[in-house]
């Protein structure tokens, strides 16, 4: 038994004792998934702006900012730590930091993501409870179901979480314009997440993550992301008529919702890996972000 413990420790210094520390600091940084959760502390962000009609309480608007920032990071943290075996037995993932060892061994990330959370939701709870409810329930959903289909809607409840942390923290009533933003979040998880999927369709079956749409033939699962696409546009026009947005959201929710329905389509009828790549990275920033951006705008202009 000591010799194992032994060799672990070897081999813990092997992987982080070298390193110099800001690597180190970099690679945790990596498990909370940066670019995922700044997108996400973006849009809940804007929402908290567009639930204040364009001007919320500074303080509070900052608050929940940092709630949605830590409680976005400490929860794709821990998704990070519960798919590190699945990430690494696939090309696109086993660099990341827990299936490279770069930290290691994994459970060393858990109390940085686990006190990340629960700061975001006493955050969230001092704000208004509503608010860390919205939270947990998007924690809750973000932990279940990993490596199946199920997650990927699971996954469009957690990241429907921060839009409520961000409206019901400075607006803690539900109106249509935060149903329909949440609505529209919903249904851009699984475009977003399936469009990639479909781009590494044989790196999921190899390493044995049977999810749709790995598991549909190719010409089928694309006429999904079609009609997803074109879902998403029609509620981005839902906001603008019963969401009391103007001129400047519908020039922009017109041009997105084209040019991602255009992307879709370009994707059912050439069925080429490329142009699923093409739609996965257009729904990120470019769609979501600007859409949201667009909302805050439109009551500053």
């Amino acid at each position: 038994m000591k010799a194992i413990t032994d060799e672990k420790r070897s081999a813990q210094a092997l992987v982080m004792g070298s390193r110099p520390l800001g690597e180190v600091v970099l690679s945790y940084v990596d498990v909370l998934k940066p670019r995922e959760t700044s997108l996400i502390t973006f849009i809940g962000a804007l929402a908290a702006m567009v639930a204040g009609g364009g001007f919320p309480p500074f303080d509070r608007w900052i608050l929940a900012t940092i709630a949605i920032l830590l409680g976005s990071g400490g929860t794709n943290g821990l998704t990070n730590y519960l798919d590190r075996n699945f990430d690494a037995l696939m090309v696109r993932t086993r660099h990341r930091a827990l299936p490279s060892k770069r930290v290691y061994p994994p459970e060393k990330v858990l109390p940085l993501t686990i006190g990340m959370v629960v700061v975001a939701l006493a955050l969230a709870w001092w704000l208004h409870p509503w608010a860390a409810l919205g939270g947990l329930v998007g924690v809750v959903a973000a932990m279940i179901a990993r490596g199946t289909t199920s997650s990927h809607f699971l996954g469009g409840v957690s990241s429907v979480s921060p839009v409520l942390v961000g409206w019901l923290a400075i607006d803690p009533h539900f109106s249509p314009a935060l149903l329909l933003l949440c609505l529209l979040v919903f249904i851009w998880v699984p475009l977003h997440v399936w469009s990639v999927i479909l781009a590494w369709r044989e790196d999921h079956l190899n390493a044995g993550l049977r999810v749709f749409p790995a598991t549909w033939e190719q010409r089928d699962a694309v006429k999904v992301l079609f009609a997803l696409s074109i879902a998403l546009y029609g509620v981005s026009l839902a906001l603008y008529f019963w969401g009391e947005f103007g001129a400047v959201y519908l020039v922009v929710a017109n041009i997105l919702g084209v040019a991602i329905v255009f992307a879709s389509y370009r994707l059912w009828r050439s069925k080429v890996i490329w142009d699923a790549w093409l739609v996965y990275k257009l729904s990120a920033y470019p769609y979501l972000g600007l859409t949201f951006l667009a909302l805050a705008l439109d009551m500053w202009i």
